[in-house]
């Protein structure tokens, strides 16, 4: 059983930056691909970025070049650096792990959820 608790999240303005974190209990967590989706208010859960086990990271067209997920071993957390954030990253953001690690981008592929935490852009 893996727990992932998300943090970071908050009220910023268009241009700022966040630094969202994923702290994972288990010792198999370095096993694991971890992603990060979001879900806006009446929006579909997407796919924004996914780190495999041996760190090769993947992201969605939206955040290329804006954000960069990342991982450490020794700690159990990852975390998703978000620079110039638009109105359109607002959402809820949640970390999951896929013990498969097959670095999918699909959100029925992973196993493990965080709660969530809140991210609001304003312009």
């Amino acid at each position: 059983q893996v727990q992932l608790v998300e943090s970071g999240g908050g009220l910023v303005q268009a241009g700022d930056s966040l630094r969202l974190s994923c702290a994972a209990s288990g010792r198999t967590f370095n096993a694991y691909a971890m992603g990060w989706f979001r879900q806006a208010p009446g929006k579909e859960r997407e796919f924004v970025a996914v780190i495999t086990r041996s760190g090769y990271a993947y992201y969605a067209d939206s955040v290329k070049g804006r954000f960069t997920i990342s991982r450490d071993y020794a700690k159990n957390t990852v975390y998703l650096q978000m620079n110039s954030l638009k109105p359109e990253d607002t959402a809820v953001y949640y970390c999951a792990a896929d013990r498969w690690n097959s670095g999918s981008t699909r959100f029925s592929e992973y196993d493990y959820w965080g709660q969530g935490t809140q991210v609001t852009v304003s312009s």
